[in-house]
């Protein structure tokens, strides 16, 4: 099912459905991902087959991917919240782009976000519209600040100030190139 939301829209009703998004780092250095796996899956461990959560990502390579094939194997359905912008050119390789349609098709939902004058812009409505929509928002992020607009550290930022909650999974001491 594909949503054109309204921008104004803000949800985070009350449905009995635990919403958990995630933002994160499109690469994770090989020292960080054992801890950045081990959490997610501890995330979702035992707790899909109930059906009360889902998961919300805009499907980045990188943490985006990671958390969506996890949620998906523990039986979470997962929304995909598609930037407003020509996404998929701007997803990286053949094989991000593979990854990014494999799973995408294996999604519950699809929320197109309208478009955004850059394509940080549109990177940053879709981190927005996560934060807005989650209960808890989880971080694949080493602490830094953003590199660009709509980066990882920009959404943690909108999330806190929005008051919804951030769990940060990262390897302690491991920075990013």
């Amino acid at each position: 099912m594909l949503h054109h939301p309204d921008r104004a829209t803000r949800l985070r009703p009350s449905t009995g459905v635990t919403r958990i998004g995630v933002t994160g780092h499109r690469t994770i250095p090989p020292a960080a991902q054992p801890a950045v796996r081990a959490g997610l899956r501890a995330l979702f461990h035992g707790r899909g087959d109930d059906a009360q959560l889902e998961a919300l990502t805009s499907l980045a390579a990188g943490a985006d991917q990671l958390f969506a094939d996890i949620a998906l194997a523990h039986g979470v359905p997962v929304t995909a919240v598609i930037p407003g912008m020509d996404y998929e050119a701007h997803l990286g390789d053949a094989a991000t782009v593979h990854d990014y349609r494999r799973i995408l098709r294996s999604c519950t939902e699809k929320v197109q976000l309208p478009p955004e004058p850059t394509h940080e812009e549109a990177y940053f409505a879709a981190g927005r519209w996560i934060v807005d929509h989650a209960d808890h928002l989880v971080a694949v992020w080493d602490g830094r600040p953003a590199r660009g607009l709509g980066g990882t550290g920009d959404v943690v930022a909108y999330a806190r100030r929005s008051g919804v909650p951030v769990t940060v999974l990262w390897e302690p001491g491991v920075l990013r190139d």
